[in-house]
């Protein structure tokens, strides 16, 4: 019984710490989703062109799609014309960070690794990019074997894809742009996340009363064979950016390397055996070849990079779990917590009543 509590208060500190800037990822992510026309979008990415990796990259960056949801969209973007060295370099940078895994990362960790976790996320995909539209040149690749889909919901992240309508088949939405911006934001982002962010946050709970302090420190955790290590349990399964961040919060506190934190933050989001089966079958093994060992690489060159760092600037690696928020931050703290818990809720409500047929109530507007 003391072990739940103690679970528990550690869950609800480390809500209180993300939610504020949860509150913000989801906010900022339903605008571009709702904002940025899809079209103008696909019209950045086409040709074998350096710059049209160097867009993809970056406009995938910031959206807040997990490695299964990311594919009908890169799906779309492919059959619109952009090129395949685009479409690997958008399936690589968006699920590796967006808007609301770096507040999170910031909330709960120090700046450095704020600031890696997009670095590598988009030099990896430029990486990767660039590489793909170079064997295409060359004539090292075949055509594509068949379209991406969402893998099954059994498989992957949600039971009702966001982005399975083609972007240039879907209907107009209707309201004004802060309607719509709410109806993604409380919609298919929510519908991504919450599961993940309900499970991170209760491990992470668990992890910080289980796990004594120190205790991978003393466990072989840290440097190269930490890295590697953490490169071959994030690839196989599915954790998205945002719900992975508390959890490996939690494990630094008790002796993860910066590196080995930064590998796995970087290849567990962007891989499962899920996705990499799809885009196996859909763009053939070259391309996810190419995938793979560019998230592998640029991984493990981040993590190594940040494990220099720290003591170059002779900084020790920080997590911002603590038993108390100062006082000036508390009470935006604990409210932004209430709408978090509040908003993950509803979805495990609305998950219910699609279970049940129970009939789906109106969007929210």
């Amino acid at each position: 019984m003391d072990f739940l509590v103690d679970s528990l208060e550690a869950t609800w500190a480390m809500v209180r710490m993300s939610a504020p800037w949860l509150v913000v990822g989801f906010a900022v992510g339903g605008l571009l989703e709702a904002v940025i026309p899809k079209t103008w979008i696909q019209g950045y990415l086409g040709g074998n062109r350096y710059r049209s990796v160097l867009r993809a990259a970056l406009i995938g960056a910031p959206l807040p799609l997990c490695s299964c949801s990311v594919l009908p969209t890169a799906s779309a973007l492919r059959r619109a014309g952009a090129s395949r060295g685009s479409t690997t370099a958008f399936l690589i940078s968006t699920p590796e960070t967006g808007v609301d895994s770096i507040g999170v990362t910031w909330a709960l960790m120090d700046p450095i690794m704020t600031l890696a976790r997009p670095i590598g996320a988009i030099f990896t995909a430029i990486g990767a990019g660039s590489l793909v539209n170079g064997l295409d040149k060359a004539g090292k690749l075949g055509p594509d074997e068949q379209e991406l889909e969402a893998p099954s919901a059994a498989a992957c992240c949600h039971a009702t894809p966001a982005a399975d309508v083609p972007l240039d088949a879907a209907p107009a939405e209707r309201g004004s742009w802060p309607v719509r911006a709410w109806r993604k934001a409380v919609g298919p982002i929510l519908e991504d996340l919450a599961p993940w962010l309900i499970l991170g946050f209760l491990a992470s709970g668990a992890i910080t009363v289980l796990v004594d302090e120190d205790a991978l420190a003393h466990a072989a955790l840290t440097g190269w064979i930490g890295m590697l290590l953490m490169l071959v349990a994030g690839i196989p399964v599915y954790v998205c950016a945002s719900a992975s961040t508390p959890v490996i919060a939690a494990l630094m506190t008790k002796g993860l390397g910066p590196g080995p934190a930064l590998v796995f933050l970087l290849a567990g989001p962007a891989t499962n055996l899920a996705t990499l089966s799809v885009i196996r079958g859909t763009l053939g093994s070259r391309i996810l070849g190419v995938y793979l060992g560019s998230i592998a690489i640029g991984a493990l060159t981040l993590g190594w990079l940040v494990e220099q760092v720290y003591p170059w600037l002779d900084l020790v690696p920080t997590t911002n779990i603590v038993e108390h928020i100062h006082e000036d931050g508390a009470m935006l703290n604990v409210v932004c917590g209430v709408l978090v818990l509040a908003a993950l809720a509803w979805d495990v409500a609305r998950r219910l009543r699609k279970r049940l047929g129970v009939p789906a109530s109106q969007n929210p507007s």
